[in-house]
C-alpha cells in the first residue's frame, strides 16, 4: 500500500542569512572587565571604609553591581537573532528573542516589497519587508555597514527569485 505524504516539499533556498547583534566583548573579556573593576572597587571600598568614609565604599559596591547588571543585560540582548530565508515560493523571517521565543513571518516573494530608509550621514537607518497588508522590520540591531551589505544581498536575492518564472 502506498502512503502519500501531505506535507509540502521544502525548496532549496536562494538566499539564507542569520542576523545577530555584534558584541565586541567576548566571554573572557567579560570576566577580565568584571575582575579588574571588582578589584578596584574592593580596594577603594576598603580604603574608604578604613578612613571612616564608609558610604563611599557602599556606593562603589553598588556601582560594581550596576556594571555587572548592565553587562549581563547586554549579553542577554545579544542572544536575539533573525533568520531570513528566500526561496522561489516563500520568504521567511524568523525572529528569536533573547528568551528563545520565536516569531515567524512568511511572505510570497512575488508580492513583497523591500523598503529601506536612508539618512545622508548615517546610511541605512531601517529596513522593512512589506506585503499582503503587513510589514516586518529586519536587522534593527545591525550596524550601518552590515545593513548595507545585507540590503544589497537581500535585494539581489529578491530580484533573482522574481526574475525566474
Amino acid at each position: 500500500m502506498t502512503e502519500i505524504n501531505a506535507q509540502p516539499i521544502e525548496e532549496k533556498p536562494v538566499f539564507a542569512a542569520e542576523l545577530t547583534p555584534y558584541r565586541s566583548l567576548g566571554r573572557r573579556g567579560f570576566f577580565v572587565v568584571l575582575s579588574i573593576s571588582g578589584a578596584v572597587c574592593l580596594f577603594y571600598g576598603l580604603f574608604f571604609l578604613a578612613t571612616g568614609a564608609w558610604p563611599i565604599g557602599l556606593f562603589l559596591g553598588f556601582d560594581f553591581l550596576l556594571l555587572y547588571g548592565a553587562l549581563k543585560l547586554s549579553y542577554r540582548s545579544g542572544r536575539q537573532r533573525e533568520e531570513v530565508t528566500v526561496s522561489r515560493t516563500n520568504l521567511s523571517i524568523r525572529k528569536f528573542s533573547p528568551t528563545g521565543r520565536m516569531v515567524e513571518h512568511r511572505y510570497n516573494p512575488f508580492w513583497v516589497r523591500f523598503n529601506v530608509s536612508r539618512h545622508e550621514e548615517f546610511g541605512i537607518t531601517a529596513m522593512q519587508v512589506s506585503g499582503e497588508g503587513r510589514q516586518t522590520e529586519i536587522g534593527s540591531f545591525l550596524n550601518p555597514d552590515d545593513r548595507e551589505s545585507f540590503a544589497r544581498a537581500f535585494r539581489g536575492a529578491l530580484a533573482t527569485v522574481t526574475r525566474r518564472l
